[in-house]
């Protein structure tokens, strides 16, 4: 709806990995010069991991796109199957024609595509297996794997392995059952989230890519996406096209800090305060600490007080209030009547001084 309204020939934040909204960041580019090198090399895995939504996907589209002539492709997406269903997905990826026999038996699919593998090494080509969300193969499917890098030829291995996922893969392999595969990954990368120059940059490619001729993003909203999405794509995504039907709907050219805010709120169903308000709060808290510490270190340095060295210190420390029942415990112990306060002695401040005449 809001596409002609902005001047857009599509909508610029769709969240399917389309290679031509790929934005080369540093660390995309890592990624897949990262991959591109594992094709060529001659054999073992390749591992790259991400957060979910970081443009994991978008990148392996763009390697497909990329692809050496001379290399043949594996592409498993649904990789929660049993060994069985595994390597039949290799097969009918790479053509392999296998019998109804052939299907139910791990050997002969095995032979299958190790026949495959062989003649491909013959014609000069490489066999590439790329296995999507590999975080969801179990133990027991990726110790097949494993076994599939022992195909090999005197010099090369027959089958290259690349494996993509989500962090919870490297904790997968990092299970004892797995320490023979995973002594068999020659790279690894990880993906990161973008920086706030980097989603600023992000923003504004893909607007440019469906048409953009003006910024409809003032500094102040791309800022508040960075934020707000803490620099993962697919949020990024989301935010940006909710916030631009926001705008449609409220007839605004511009987009602001405030229109991304109620846009993201709408989208995961909570409000989002400005960031000024978290400033604030840590500014509160800090100073709440610093006025504590303070607090402390006074008392430290003065160091307790001195207790009271005689009785009417005492008194006069603890208060007209506790000093009315020591009175009444004397009345008592003299029969009910208050004892005559003894008399103190004149002070003599002159020593031998003669005593004063009664007359």
């Amino acid at each position: 709806m809001y596409t002609s309204y902005f001047g857009l020939g599509e909508k610029p934040f769709s969240i399917t990995p389309d290679p031509r909204y790929l934005y080369m960041s540093g660390r995309h580019a890592e990624a897949l010069a990262h991959l591109l090198y594992g094709i060529n090399e001659s054999g073992g895995f390749v591992q790259l991991t991400g957060e979910v939504g970081t443009g994991k996907t978008t990148v392996v589209r763009t390697l497909l796109s990329r692809m050496p002539a001379h290399a043949d492709v594996a592409l498993i997406l649904n990789p929660r199957v049993t060994p069985t269903e595994f390597l039949q997905s290799i097969c009918e990826e790479l053509g392999v024609p296998i019998s109804e026999v052939e299907r139910r038996s791990l050997k002969r699919l095995v032979d299958a595509l190790n026949r495959r593998l062989l003649s491909a090494h013959a014609a000069g080509r490489r066999v590439v297996l790329i296995v999507d969300e590999a975080q969801n193969l179990s133990p027991e499917v990726l110790e097949h794997v494993r076994l599939l890098t022992n195909l090999e030829t005197p010099t090369q291995k027959l089958l290259q392995i690349l494996l993509i996922g989500q962090p919870e893969l490297r904790a997968l392999l990092d299970l004892p059952e797995l320490r023979q595969l995973a002594q068999r990954v020659t790279g690894r990368y990880h993906l990161e989230p973008l920086t706030s120059a980097e989603t600023r940059h992000y923003v504004r490619h893909r607007l440019r890519v469906a048409g953009a001729t003006t910024d409809i993003f003032t500094a102040g909203a791309l800022r508040e996406v960075h934020r707000i999405s803490g620099g993962i794509p697919r949020v990024i995504n989301v935010c940006c096209d909710r916030a631009l039907l926001g705008a449609y709907a409220s007839e605004a050219r511009k987009l602001n800090a405030r229109l991304v805010r109620h846009a993201a709120g709408e989208v995961y169903g909570r409000r989002f305060a400005p960031a000024w308000f978290g400033w604030i709060a840590a500014a509160v808290l800090a100073l709440g600490a610093a006025t504590a510490l303070v607090g402390g270190w006074q008392a430290w340095h003065e160091g307790p007080r001195d207790p009271p060295t005689t009785a009417d210190d005492a008194a006069r420390a603890i208060g007209p209030i506790a000093r009315e029942p020591v009175q009444s415990r004397g009345a008592v112990r003299n029969g009910g009547r208050s004892a005559a306060p003894t008399p103190a002695p004149s002070p003599n401040p002159v020593r031998g001084a003669p005593p004063r005449s009664t007359d």
